[in-house]
């Protein structure tokens, strides 16, 4: 089967057509499993990655892909949301009377797929005492409705998605063993964007192309940029990287290249609805940019903000006595006079905010 598996480039440009994007190497394994995946149309996949790494879009590839099932419908069952007294007719289906509320007859999404693809997204969050009759479904390919007497035949493909490893939740308790092995027959990782940095630079010109409906025409992205893009965290993983370029496509007015003065324009406003004041913003990005620029630790810059603003406090009219400055500063004279001295700050016009009152 391997042989007949289209290079890595074809992969890539196959996925990408489906929204799944990546040009890196270490993830051309992946996308070979995902597309083998897709040919096996009867086996459960379980996808395993962070919140953004796009499980998602993975699972309706593989779906795109299932020559027996493309045409069938793919349906998502969101399991950290969906209420757990609902859940059992959610996913099984109920008959009318079978509950209070029950005023109709009703499919379950396994139903409802009808020889097509069930998604069970965040899996990890499947109410325990669901995941016996889950596992069973699976078993048996067969439900039976809340209030129904027979049980119904079901021709679905299940892909799970965790956005937690399952084995822990195991171990735990929380997540039982039988479901786990029933689920964990092609297992699929997506690692983190911050494992694979190389891939930025494709990702975010992917995306400009996407959404050139907001700003057309971005080719390029400035060196600097993509150098400090390589040092972000993105704990968002590839669906923040994705809402980050909307933003700057949306802010961008003219030029053909993302700068790093976008992607401080795009971070400014997506806290626009904060509380933060915009001042403060401002100073917090620039002190930012400083920090990463030469290579400052949080503490070390800490410690040189408050140094100085106190040195400013100290230089403001009106305030003569460290109590008045105490008050300013919506602090206490002992431990304005613990900063001031800790900090070294010297002022040569007030001596430490000279001490008349004491």
């Amino acid at each position: 089967m391997s042989q007949c598996l289209p290079e890595a480039q074809e992969l890539q440009k196959i996925f990408t057509e489906l929204g799944f994007t990546t040009n890196s190497p270490q993830m051309c394994a992946l996308l070979q499993r995902a597309y083998k995946a897709a040919r096996v149309s009867d086996t459960t996949v379980l996808l395993q990655g962070e919140t953004g790494t796009g499980k998602q879009v993975l699972a309706r590839a593989i779906h795109r892909l299932d020559k027996k099932r493309h045409s069938s419908p793919f349906i998502t069952l969101h399991c950290s949301t969906i209420s757990e007294s609902l859940a059992e007719s959610e996913l099984f289906g109920h008959r009318k009377g079978s509950f209070s509320g029950a005023l109709t007859s009703r499919e379950g999404l396994f139903q409802a797929a009808k020889g097509g693809t069930v998604f069970l997204d965040d899996v990890n969050d499947l109410p325990l005492r669901l995941q016996p009759k889950l596992l069973d479904v699976l078993q048996r390919a067969m439900v039976r409705p809340l209030g129904a007497d027979r049980e119904l035949p079901i021709d679905v493909r299940v892909i799970a998605a965790a956005n937690r490893p399952l084995e822990p939740m195991v171990q735990e308790g929380t997540f039982r063993a039988d479901l786990f092995h029933r689920l964990n027959v092609i297992r699929l990782l997506l690692p983190p964007l911050r494992e694979r940095s190389d891939e930025i630079e494709n990702l975010i010109l992917e995306f400009a192309r996407r959404y050139a409906s907001l700003h057309e025409c971005v080719e390029s992205l400035d060196p600097d940029l993509l150098e400090h893009l390589r040092t972000c965290r993105f704990g968002g993983n590839v669906r923040e990287l994705e809402n980050a370029v909307q933003r700057m496509l949306f802010n961008k007015t003219e030029g053909k290249s993302f700068t790093r003065a976008d992607w401080l324009d795009q971070e400014m406003t997506a806290d626009k609805d904060s509380e933060f004041p915009d001042e403060l913003r401002q100073a917090t990005n620039l002190l930012w940019l400083a920090m990463i620029k030469q290579e400052i630790s949080l503490p070390d810059m800490i410690r040189q903000v408050e140094a100085e603003l106190l040195r400013r406090a100290l230089q403001v009219p009106g305030c003569k006595t460290r109590r008045e400055l105490a008050k300013l500063l919506h602090t206490s004279e002992r431990t304005l006079y613990y900063k001031i001295s800790s900090r070294g700050v010297v002022n040569s016009q007030r001596r430490a905010a000279g001490d008349e009152d004491h």
